[in-house]
C-alpha cells in the first residue's frame, strides 16, 4: 500500500471512531513507525510502506482506535519542547501547565528567595521539576504519593540530565515535612477534577485511561486543594510563593478557599487567576504575608 493511501485509511478511521485530531495522529503513528518526521512522509507518500512496518502500523492504530492517548501508545510527550516519557502511571502534560512554569520562573528570576526549598508538589511525571531544574539550576524537591508516578520522574530527570538536582520524596502532599517553614516555592498541578466529571463528562482518553488518583479532587473537585492550604499553611516562609494549576471554573471558589476568615490570622495576600489560551480559569498564584510567621 502507498503511504498517502495508508494514511488515508487511517484517519478515516480515527474518525469514525470519534478521535478529534485524526490526520495528525496517523501521521505522528506513521512516522514512529517508520522513524520519519510529519514532513518526511509527505515527500515519501507515494512510496510503498513494508509489510513489517505496515502491521506494526495496523497495531497502533487499533489501540488509538480504542481511544488509548497517543502520548500512551508513543511513550512520550512533548513539553517545554522537550520529551518526556510518560506512561498509565502519570498524567499526560499539557500545554497549560507550561503557563504555570512561565509564571513562577519569572517571579524566581525576579524575586529570587534562597530561604526555602523549592517544591513540586503532586509531581507526576516530574515535568514541573525538571523544567525547573533545568532553567533555574537550583535544587528542586519532586513529591507524588505515587511510587510509579515518581519511577517515571525520575527516568525524566535523568534524561534531562538533571538528576543532581531533583530530590524525589513519595508523601501524601506534605505529610513527610515537619510543620516549620521550609519552602520558599510551590508549584503544583494537583487532582482538581470533579468526581462528577470524572464519571460523565471527560473524553475516553481520560477518564479511561489516565490515572484517577492524578485526576480526582472530590466532589467538587476542591478537595485535596483544601488540604494542601491547610498544609502549607505551617511550611512557608514569609513572602513565599504559591502556584497552582486549578480547573477551568474555579477561580472564584479557589480564591475563596485562600481568602483569610474573620478572626482568622493572614496567611496568603496578592491572590490572583489567569486564565489559559482558551480563556479559561488555569493558574492561580497566591503570596504568604510577609509578616507571618514573624
Amino acid at each position: 500500500m502507498l503511504i498517502r493511501d495508508l494514511l488515508q485509511l487511517a484517519a478515516f478511521r480515527l474518525e469514525k471512531a470519534g478521535v478529534e485530531y485524526s490526520e495528525r495522529d496517523v501521521e505522528l503513528l506513521l512516522g514512529h513507525c517508520l522513524g520519519k518526521s510529519r514532513t518526511e512522509l509527505y515527500l515519501m507518500s507515494g512510496e510503498v510502506i513494508s509489510e513489517k512496518s505496515e502491521s506494526q502500523f495496523f497495531k497502533l492504530l487499533l489501540q488509538r482506535e480504542q481511544r488509548i492517548p497517543l502520548a500512551y501508545i508513543l511513550g512520550t510527550q512533548e513539553f517545554w519542547s522537550l520529551d518526556f516519557i510518560v506512561s498509565p502511571a502519570v498524567l499526560i502534560p499539557r500545554p497549560e501547565t507550561e503557563l504555570l512554569l512561565e509564571k513562577g520562573i519569572a517571579l524566581w528570576r525576579e524575586h529570587p528567595d534562597n530561604r526555602g526549598k523549592i517544591l513540586d508538589l503532586c509531581c507526576g511525571s516530574g515535568v514541573i521539576a525538571v523544567v525547573l531544574a533545568k532553567e533555574l539550576g537550583i535544587p528542586v524537591l519532586a513529591v507524588d504519593i505515587s511510587l510509579d508516578a515518581l519511577r517515571i520522574a525520575r527516568i525524566n530527570a535523568k534524561h534531562h540530565g538533571v538528576s543532581h538536582l531533583i530530590s524525589f520524596i513519595q508523601a501524601d502532599l506534605l505529610s513527610a515535612f515537619s510543620p516549620v517553614p521550609c519552602f520558599s516555592f510551590v508549584f503544583s498541578n494537583p487532582p482538581y477534577v470533579s468526581r462528577e466529571a470524572l464519571e460523565k463528562g471527560l473524553q475516553p482518553e481520560v477518564s479511561n485511561c489516565e490515572p484517577h488518583l492524578a485526576l480526582d479532587g472530590g466532589r467538587k473537585g476542591l478537595e485535596i486543594i483544601k488540604r494542601m492550604r491547610d498544609e502549607l499553611s505551617l511550611r512557608l516562609f514569609p513572602g513565599a510563593q504559591l502556584l497552582m494549576e486549578i480547573g477551568d471554573e474555579q477561580g472564584d471558589d479557589v480564591c475563596s478557599l485562600f481568602t483569610t476568615r474573620k478572626n482568622e490570622k493572614g496567611l496568603f495576600s496578592h491572590l490572583t487567576v489567569e486564565k489559559d489560551y482558551s480563556g479559561h480559569d488555569r493558574i492561580f498564584h497566591a503570596q504568604v504575608e510577609d509578616e507571618f510567621h514573624k
